[in-house]
């Protein structure tokens, strides 16, 4: 018997469809760095994945996770809020964002509604055709309540003659479970 695959299994499934090698990708949250390496393994050695955080404690732990893999070369670090995505001149194939906290960080740092839908706004402008934005939420806290919201309330305007949005979420978890929101840039026709 196999279960459903979980919400960060979905979102990865997703990207790898989309992307192949030598593009620029894009994790608006580096977090811990998993989702930087997944990316930075997946564009290979020729492609450029841009990472954001605004925590030096993230940056250093990611920065050593791709250092240890040999990938750090792929990647360029930017210490600075996933908002500065708007002064980016590239075409993204992919973009990744986890919401919520830093894992073993100061829980009180998080990400914020109004910049989480300034830095999707500006991610979906750089979003090649055919490219993905995936979102996990993590909405299990005061501010991920107004953030889930706020992210929602925004995904819900998008034109779908431009955008396919896509939710993936367990339904009857206790509590308030992670969930996926992947946008999809219509490929021109």
């Amino acid at each position: 018997m196999t279960l459903f695959p979980n919400v960060l299994e979905v979102a990865r499934k997703l990207i790898r469809e989309r992307v192949g090698e030598n593009e620029t990708v894009i994790d608006a949250t580096m977090g811990n760095g998993n989702d930087t390496l997944f990316l930075a393994q997946l564009v290979g050695e020729k492609g450029r994945v841009i990472a954001y955080d605004i925590q030096p404690l993230a940056m250093e732990k990611t920065r050593q996770r791709l250092e240890r893999e040999g990938v750090l070369q792929r990647v360029q670090l930017q210490l600075a809020s996933h908002e500065e995505m708007a002064n980016l001149d590239v075409s993204a194939a992919a973009i990744m964002f986890n919401l919520g906290y830093l894992p073993g960080g100061d829980k009180a740092i998080t990400t914020q509604a109004a910049s989480t839908v300034r830095a999707i706004e500006a991610g979906l402008k750089i979003l090649r055709p055919g490219g993905i934005m995936t979102v996990m939420i993590y909405w299990g806290h005061p501010a991920g309540q107004v953030e889930k919201e706020a992210v929602e309330a925004y995904c819900q305007t998008l034109s779908q003659l431009d955008y396919l949005v896509l939710k993936y979420q367990y339904i009857n978890q206790q509590n308030q479970a992670p969930f996926l929101l992947a946008i999809e840039r219509r490929p021109v026709i």
